[in-house]
């Protein structure tokens, strides 16, 4: 799909002033923030991101509606400053006919970036439960090496290269993610925790998500 077609296709939900607005599975948190940078212009606020596609390699972001009157505001104004938005005309924070996003809507996308990807790094994040499953998949190559006649000592080793490999990585991903929860918090962000549990961060005065409005009690 296009850029001209994701662009399209996400001010086609705006338009309808719908209380949720999917953006089209993107390859990187990037392009992903650049589209939800501008769904927020038109006033939306960003709700929440996933992996979704073949494999997971694709994000899919979700916008709700800011009730907030200044959110209106906000809308009211983009909607002036670029009435063929979506049409060939120019979309805001965008450069032309790429989701690039101009000098003045780096930061911003920057932090939808840092939002986005914080929440999709939670599919890697290891809990119990992929720690049990991780280590049980070790077992099963020592137990597959010895039954293809390797050698005890060969499939002792490679079991454990492998657990090393899943460790380093469960490292890595929780050491990353802690450094975009003190950038998130740095920014004004605070922190909760969703019905599941998870770790996530909201603006000043937002609650999480309900079904139309993110800023309901």
């Amino acid at each position: 799909m296009s850029i001209e077609r994701h662009i399209a296709g996400l001010l086609q939900q705006i338009a309808r002033q719908q209380d949720i607005v999917e953006i089209a599975p993107q390859g990187t948190a990037p392009k992903a923030a650049a589209l939800a940078h501008v769904a927020e212009q038109y006033g939306y606020t960003y709700g929440v991101a996933y992996r979704t596609g073949f494999r997971n390699s694709l994000i899919q972001v979700r916008m709700y509606r800011d009730p907030r009157p200044d959110a209106r505001v906000r809308e009211a104004a983009t909607i002036t400053a670029h009435p063929q938005a979506g049409n060939g005309g120019t979309v805001p924070g965008l450069e032309q006919g790429s989701l690039t996003p101009l000098p003045e809507a780096v930061g911003a996308a920057a932090v939808l970036k840092d939002l986005i990807t914080f929440d999709v790094m939670a599919l890697y994040i290891a809990d119990r439960s992929q720690k049990v499953k991780g280590y049980l998949a070790c077992v099963a190559v020592i137990v597959f090496l010895l039954l293809d006649d390797r050698s005890p000592v060969e499939a002792v080793i490679s079991g454990v290269a492998v657990a090393l490999l899943i460790t380093v990585a469960f490292q890595v991903g929780a050491i990353r993610r802690a450094k975009i929860a003190k950038r998130l918090t740095a920014a004004g962000f605070v922190t909760v925790r969703d019905e599941r549990g998870n770790q996530r961060f909201l603006r000043p005065g937002q609650q999480l998500p309900g079904h139309a409005n993110p800023f309901a009690a």
